[in-house]
């Protein structure tokens, strides 16, 4: 007969299968968050157009320019600006929509997409 106190703790195979879902769920963050955290760096590019005094942006090609600095300064190098960014101008003010999937291999055939589409209203500075 055993008593509660003396069955205690995870058995070996009961340790490697929570290191195993571990090991899984750290592989498919790491593959992951690179591309939440470019996504983030473009939020932050496009909106910051209309609080940066020092450039005058005054057309969709300077917007363009600005959005290019800013990919080249945070090292998002994995994105073709033309393709994923289309940028309209309404006024004094620019409709930028961010539009792209990314695609990462996960598993023999198994693949990652994450989807990312907004739209901004971004006022001229």
């Amino acid at each position: 007969m055993k008593f509660a106190r003396s069955q205690q703790g995870l058995s070996i195979v009961s340790w490697l299968v929570v290191l195993a879902v571990v090991a899984f769920l750290a592989s498919t963050a790491f593959k992951v968050v690179p591309h939440y955290l470019d996504y983030m760096s473009m939020q932050k590019i496009i909106t910051s157009v209309e609080t940066d005094r020092v450039e005058s942006v005054k057309t969709v090609a300077d917007f363009y320019a600005h959005v290019s600095r800013g990919m080249t300064v945070n090292s998002i190098r994995d994105l073709n600006m033309q393709d994923v960014l289309k940028v309209t101008q309404d006024g004094n003010e620019f409709l930028a929509h961010l539009k792209y999937d990314k695609r990462e291999h996960l598993i023999e055939n198994i693949d990652l997409v994450v989807n990312f589409d907004k739209e901004f209203r971004v006022r001229m500075p």
